[in-house]
């Protein structure tokens, strides 16, 4: 649950101006509510909580655009294709900003890597980071991505055009391949989802 130290009148104003829906609070304490996606913010004196399913729906929008984000992904899949899941961990010098994993449905292991790196630079965007260094442990997609392997898979040429589009609206960006376990988190996230039922 994200708590966000900011001025809370501020923070209203700028939820306001992106069209998220604001009310009076349910307390005395509560200064406002607002919703969007799965999430609800609670304004108090001096923060916002962030609380629900999906708190980056609101969170990037009350947190200091721009600076420099670590982003971690990773695909899982039984079976190939089979059932299939993303994780994603933003990382900055004060820690974990965000980080998550979903089901994607069926795809093949290089898909779901795709997809998890789709998913990852759409929340490093969301949040307003100008750069991103991007770390996966697929080496294959990070080299398809940097233009060092050719993609064969029409699918793949798809997917690699949608990252690369994703990569120029940041300012800056780089794309690492690391060993799986500088990558633990992302990979444990999207595995947890895939075991979820």
């Amino acid at each position: 649950m994200p708590v966000i130290e900011c001025d809370v009148a501020e923070a209203r104003e700028r939820l306001a101006d992106a069209g998220v829906d604001v009310r009076a609070g349910n307390t005395d304490h509560e200064r406002w509510r607002a919703t969007r996606g799965g999430a609800t913010a609670v304004a108090y004196e001096d923060k916002v909580v962030v609380q629900g399913e999906s708190p980056e729906a609101i969170e990037a929008l009350l947190r200091e655009e721009g600076g420099r984000a670590h982003v971690y992904f990773d695909g899982a899949c039984r079976g190939n294709p089979g059932p299939a899941a993303v994780g994603w961990v933003v990382v900055t010098d004060d820690g974990i900003v965000t980080e998550g994993g979903e089901r994607i449905g069926r795809a093949t292991n290089n898909q779901a890597e795709y997809e998890a790196l789709t998913k990852a630079l759409d929340v490093a965007r969301d949040f307003g980071f100008d750069t991103v260094e991007v770390r996966g442990d697929s080496e294959l997609i990070v080299k398809q991505v940097r233009g060092e392997y050719d993609t064969n898979d029409p699918q793949l040429r798809e997917h690699r055009v949608t990252v690369r589009e994703l990569l120029a609206g940041f300012d800056d960006w780089t794309l690492t391949h690391v060993p799986r376990e500088i990558n633990e988190r992302a990979d444990e996230l999207a595995n947890d989802a895939l075991d979820d039922d």
